[in-house]
C-alpha cells in the first residue's frame, strides 16, 4: 500500500476520534440533533479511512455506504450489524439536520454514542490489521 494511503487512512481514524470525542462534549453541552450529526461523521471518517486500504472512495455519502457495505459488510470483514447501525446513523443524521420537527431522545442518544465508539474502534481494528498485512 502506498505511503499517502496509508497516511491518509490514519489521518481519518483520527479524524474520526476526534469527531466522536466533539460528540460526547455535544451530549452535554448541544442539541441532541448535533449530538446525532457528530455521531455520524466520527464514523463517516472512519470508515472512509477504511475504504483508502483498498484504494476505494466516493465524493457522496451513498457512495461510501454502499462501498463500505460491497466491499467490507457483504465480504464478512464488517459484521453485518455494524453496517446496519451505520446506515441508521445516516438516516437519523439526515433527519436531524433536513427534517423538520425531528426530536431524539436522549437516552437513544446516549446509546449511539456507545455504539458509535465500538464502531470506530472496531473499523480502526480492521484497518490497522490491513495495513499492517500490507
Amino acid at each position: 500500500m502506498k505511503k499517502e494511503f496509508i497516511e491518509l487512512a490514519r489521518y481519518r481514524l483520527e479524524k474520526a476520534k476526534n469527531t466522536l470525542t466533539d460528540a460526547k462534549k455535544y451530549f452535554s453541552d448541544a442539541t441532541l440533533e448535533s449530538t446525532v450529526n457528530r455521531i455520524y461523521y466520527a464514523m463517516f471518517y472512519a470508515v472512509n479511512a477504511l475504504l483508502i486500504t483498498k484504494g476505494l472512495a466516493s465524493a457522496k455519502h451513498s457512495g461510501v455506504r454502499a462501498i463500505f457495505n460491497k466491499e467490507f459488510v457483504n465480504k464478512g470483514l464488517v459484521e453485518r450489524d455494524m453496517g446496519k447501525f451505520y446506515a441508521e446513523m445516516f438516516d437519523r443524521r439526515q433527519k436531524g439536520d433536513y427534517k423538520d420537527f425531528v426530536r431524539f431522545e436522549r437516552e437513544d442518544v446516549e446509546v449511539w454514542l456507545k455504539k458509535a465508539e465500538e464502531f470506530i474502534n472496531k473499523i480502526e481494528q480492521i484497518t490497522m490489521a490491513i495495513i499492517e498485512s500490507k
